[in-house]
């Protein structure tokens, strides 16, 4: 893999990388007079009458909104929302690019919970689903939390709960290929953030029962006094007090916090056959070339494309809302997110079509070790994910439309993703 320099970022951002385009002709007076006055008064008519047919008179069945104020953006900090624009017209790009939705970005320039609520309500009815991005821990928590409640569209905090689903997939395969038991595993978190806090969930919630988690001040033992409400719920009782105490016997090690954190020595002290997820970006908290001088069982993922295992939150967020949208969930349920996972995983152990392996100059395409989860490009995941999570959310009552008809919906997904009739459309 080739690495971007400076020069050619900064060229390649330069006046964004998004644009609106008209989906409807604009060419003669005839069209003029549909597009805008006076026959745009008949779809508003209908709207007044009916709120529910702005989904169907207008973009708002196709559109995300992207909301940051620009505190937590990637492994940046808190850079404020101009510099935080960037990252979300990147975010809309990979929204258009791997589900075909349209997404706007807004970056705002207020940080309290009360203020980030006010603005998001105030906009909802633009969009057909909110994506959460880039706000810091706790108050990321409420603020999604407050939304999923008030708002009758999926909002959605891609930093918790991308993570999560993707490291979720990775982990039901990892158990399959180790025989390890989900309810038998210890499994260690380095980094009580938003998305490893989202993460312990869904662990929870696959089985996993024995989860240490650390923070920068050390293990969250039940001992300490300084916990939030969001922490306090993984506290444990333990003699540990860091992670090198934490590390020993870990069939697992989450790492969502910063470079060279995990090192050779806790790595050895790990046991038989572990996984270690190091996830911090660019430079993960272990290379797995480090791992593999202390140990050759281990299963390693990093968040980078030029390691194979690669952690990607593009498997996830433009699916799950291509399916959310598709039948007007009214939110993202924890079954639509497990559901979500469960169908990356099941995707990794599908044949790779030629080409997609040819673009990876050779790697491990093949389900094993090297090859936990599908590949970013891999247009099957548009496929399996966004009809997973379209089922789930019919079957609970998540979704507004009466009627659901999966293998109708695969086809549909199908022939967005490859063209239609396409040889690749047999998964």
């Amino acid at each position: 893999m080739t690495k971007a320099t400076k020069e050619e970022a900064l060229a390649y951002h330069k006046k964004g990388k998004i644009g609106i385009t008209p989906t409807k002709p604009c060419e003669t007076q005839d069209d003029l007079s549909l597009a805008y006055t006076p026959g745009v008064a008949y779809p508003c008519l209908e709207i007044a009458n009916d709120k529910t047919l702005s989904f169907v008179y207008t973009n708002r069945s196709n559109l995300v909104g992207i909301i940051s104020d620009g505190t937590a953006v990637l492994g940046l900090g808190d850079i404020g929302p101009l510099a935080a624009k960037p990252v979300m017209e990147g975010k809309s790009v990979l929204f258009k690019k791997f589900a075909d939705i349209d997404a706007f970005d807004i970056e705002l320039d207020v940080h309290s919970v009360e203020e980030i609520v006010a603005v998001c309500k105030a906009v909802a009815p633009t969009f057909g689903g909110i994506n959460l991005e880039d706000i810091s821990a706790p108050k990321c928590f409420e603020i999604e939390k407050i939304l999923q409640d008030a708002l009758d569209i999926p909002v959605f905090h891609d930093d918790q709960h991308g993570t999560a689903i993707i490291t979720t997939a990775g982990l039901i395969n990892v158990l399959e290929l180790t025989g390890k038991k989900a309810e038998e595993i210890k499994v260690v978190i380095n980094g009580a953030g938003a998305a490893g806090i989202s993460c312990a969930k869904m662990y929870q919630s696959l089985g996993v029962k024995h989860i240490v988690m650390c923070d920068s001040k050390g293990v969250l033992s039940a001992e300490r006094t300084d916990l939030n409400s969001y922490k306090m719920p993984f506290a444990v009782q333990t003699k540990a007090k860091n992670l090198e105490d934490a590390i020993e016997g870990a069939d697992m090690f989450l790492g969502l916090s910063v470079a060279g954190a995990l090192t050779k020595n806790m790595v050895a002290k790990m046991a038989p056959n572990p996984v270690i997820f190091a996830l911090a970006n660019p430079v993960p908290e272990i290379f797995p070339e480090e791992v593999e001088e202390v140990r050759e069982d281990a299963i390693v993922a990093t968040g980078r494309s030029d390691y194979p295992n690669q952690i990607n939150n593009v498997l996830g967020f433009p699916f799950i809302f291509r399916g959310a949208l598709d039948v007007g969930a009214k939110k993202i349920t924890e079954g639509m997110k497990m559901a979500a996972a469960k169908a990356l995983a099941a995707l990794a152990k599908e044949p790779i079509p030629d080409a997609l392996k040819a673009a990876y100059h050779g790697r491990p395409v093949a389900y094993g070790k090297k090859y936990i989860i599908p590949l970013p490009f891999d247009k099957h995941a548009l496929v399996w994910v966004a009809s997973a999570v379209a089922k789930a959310a019919f079957e609970e009552g998540a979704a507004s439309i009466g009627y659901y008809d999966h293998e109708a919906y695969r086809e549909q997904l199908k022939s967005l993703a490859f063209g239609y009739p396409n040889q690749e459309t047999s998964n």
